[in-house]
């Protein structure tokens, strides 16, 4: 959540994510802090830094967009009706799960406690739907790879 909220602030974004007004901003920052429009090395290297923040900030809120998620939703209900629960990690309120068809989604927010609750239930994918893959701020971290 603490990542969610630092792009948010950066990009002055409030309330749910508007793809085009966030894209404005992503412009106008992009342009603010190009390397290229500094001359002093101090300068240039402070300008790389943010704007690789900003490019990653960016990406970021696309994939947690409400545009984005309704976009990917068949896919998403898929993921987690369809497959298995293969792998989890849990790190400061983020719950990172891994299924058998390879997508790999982050879920915001997920305490120490529910983890701990989906980890020992009977049915991590059922505790999962009820209580966290339909609850939680998600996205999408990584695409299964395609078989051949």
């Amino acid at each position: 959540m603490k990542r969610i909220k630092e792009y948010k602030k950066l990009f002055k974004v409030e309330g749910p994510i508007d793809l085009k007004e966030l894209k404005k901003s992503y412009r106008g920052l992009v342009k603010e802090w190009h390397p290229d429009k500094f001359q002093d090395e101090t300068d240039k290297e402070e300008a790389e830094i943010k704007s690789t923040q900003i490019i990653d900030g960016y990406h970021f809120l696309v994939s947690i967009a409400p545009e984005t998620k309704a976009a990917n939703l068949d896919a998403y209900k898929k993921t987690i009706t369809e497959f298995q629960v293969a792998d989890w990690h849990h790190k400061s309120m983020l719950l990172e799960v891994t299924f058998t068809d390879g997508n790999k989604y982050e879920y915001f927010g997920v305490s120490k406690v529910l983890f701990g609750k989906f980890i020992n239930a009977k049915s991590m994918n059922n505790f999962g739907r009820r209580n966290i893959f339909n609850k939680f701020t998600y996205r999408k971290s990584m695409k299964a790879s395609a078989t051949v």
